[in-house]
């Protein structure tokens, strides 16, 4: 039986009378891509924000059921949600870069927990730049301000501001979907490599994306107006069935 480094267990997330998604059930294995598919409105974001509690940050939003993280309740009483997002990080669509220097960009979770000493930032930033593939452009100009990268670079540095916290896992919400051809092929390599250490749970639209980065596949479809998951399973498995309508009408849209 599969050890899951993080699994969401009956999840339900309801926006006052309306409900987002519905009994979720799923789990990721350690140093794995979990791929979650669906079409725009199914609730994708809305589960990935639930498994490191940041949906606490929208109000009037509901969460019912439990997400585990090392065979822990995430949602229990007394959790530090703070605590929780260094273990469990996320990178979004669109870059968030801080209006900082490049080197207080990566520093910033750091600096914020308050646990790592300071002489040991810089070592802790070369190390996350390294691992998000940037040091090499941009280690002559970390004083400089982040804003003067490339969109695809910032985007790069958000990753490095996340690994610079040593998660165990990272989501990431479609990060791809903003960014240029050669951008876009820098962070596939990189999903890649970074699954050696970390679990990665990627939403994405794109098939050729899930199929050659995921090794499982969650899709979530509307049904009954509402988010659930249709179909789950190993990505080549869940990508090449037919039995699912709203599954079959959304790689039939994506192709």
């Amino acid at each position: 039986m599969a050890e899951f480094i993080l699994e969401v267990s009956k999840l339900s997330v309801t926006a006052g009378p309306r409900a987002l998604l519905r009994d979720v059930t799923l789990g990721v294995e350690k140093h794995q891509v979990l791929g979650i598919m669906g079409a725009s409105g199914s609730g994708k974001s809305t589960l990935l924000k639930s498994m490191n509690r940041l949906i606490d940050l929208t109000q009037g939003l509901r969460v019912e059921g439990q997400v585990f993280f090392q065979g822990e309740p995430i949602y229990a009483p007394g959790v530090d949600s703070d605590a929780l997002r260094t273990k469990i990080g996320i990178l979004f669509q669109q870059p968030v870069v801080f209006p900082k220097s490049i080197y207080q960009n990566v520093i910033f979770g750091v600096k914020h927990l308050g646990q790592t000493p300071r002489r040991t930032w810089p070592a802790a930033a070369e190390r996350a730049l390294c691992e998000a593939a940037l040091w090499d452009e941009v280690k002559d100009r970390l004083h400089q301000s982040a804003l003067r990268l490339s969109v695809g670079q910032q985007q790069r540095l958000c990753l490095a501001r996340t690994l610079a916290v040593a998660p165990e896992v990272v989501l990431m919400d479609e990060p791809t979907s903003a960014l240029d051809p050669k951008s876009t092929e820098a962070i596939e390599e990189l999903i890649t490599r970074l699954k050696e250490r970390h679990t990665i749970v990627l939403v994405t639209h794109n098939l050729r994306q899930a199929r050659h980065l995921a090794d499982t596949v969650a899709f979530v479809g509307v049904r009954e107006d509402v988010g659930q998951v249709l179909a789950l399973g190993k990505a080549r498995e869940v990508l090449e069935r037919g039995d699912v309508p709203e599954l079959a009408a959304f790689l039939g849209s994506e192709k």
